[in-house]
């Protein structure tokens, strides 16, 4: 097969549970979260896991957890449903808090990724329906902040996915044109936006999705992001 890295000019990446392991990082988020929330109230720390897909036993999110695929506002306005409570605006700013803290587990060693994917010559991006401010603090813990061309949150002003507004924004931002670019991602959401947009969709299994819930809406499934070079380079994995 022909080396698609000649085709394709950029690469957008959702963050968590594509560029970050999905459970071994925001399980400690909701850890965290889900406990400081209820107060030690053993029943409603229940209902919010529940609410949010979070196995407390298992310490892993469940397939089709909104916290997953949608934005910090939607999976907020879920908490506090349980909670009885209006404080929305209280409630982002302690998510994004404790997010800004969340150690960051990375699906690859990061660094070497990106700077792969820099000597095939690609603009390489983040759409995340996080809020830009955290993700831009995870990827400089990881020290690769600066090598992304493109960084966007679901605050950012392009909205967020499933809606292509991220992702036409990165090809605007770099003269790109959508079908020479590849969206990344571990969710439908990700991958609904990549089609959405025009893109070659790639779906990764480090997120809770698995492959058959994947397959349907991606163009490729691969084990994590580890594999993309090789498979831009022959369209093998």
């Amino acid at each position: 097969m022909s080396d698609r890295s000649n085709q394709i000019k950029g690469v957008i990446f959702d963050k968590d549970g594509t560029l970050f392991d999905f459970n071994a990082t925001w399980g400690a988020w909701a850890e965290t979260m889900i406990a400081a929330e209820t107060r030690g109230d053993s029943v409603l720390k229940q209902r919010l896991a529940d609410r949010l897909d979070y196995d407390l036993e298992n310490k892993v999110f469940r397939p089709g957890s909104i916290v997953i695929a949608e934005t910090v506002e939607v999976t907020a306005d879920a908490i506090l449903e349980v909670l009885k409570s209006d404080d929305k605006s209280g409630l982002i700013k302690r998510m994004n808090d404790a997010a800004t803290q969340v150690p960051q587990i990375e699906a690859t060693p990061l660094g070497a990724f990106v700077a792969e994917l820099k000597e095939l010559g690609l603009k390489i991006g983040v759409a995340t329906n996080d809020a830009e401010g955290p993700a831009r603090s995870h990827l400089s813990r990881a020290g690769v902040e600066q090598a992304f061309d493109f960084i966007a949150g679901f605050d950012s002003g392009y909205g967020g996915k499933p809606a292509p507004g991220q992702l036409l924004g990165f090809c605007e931002q770099e003269g790109l044109q959508p079908d020479e670019c590849v969206m990344v991602g571990d969710s439908t959401h990700d991958l609904d936006a990549g089609r959405a947009a025009g893109m070659i969709c790639v779906g990764v299994l480090t997120g809770p999705a698995p492959e058959e819930e994947l397959a349907p809406f991606a163009d490729v499934v691969l084990t994590s992001i580890a594999q993309l070079p090789d498979w831009l380079r022959t369209g093998r994995v």
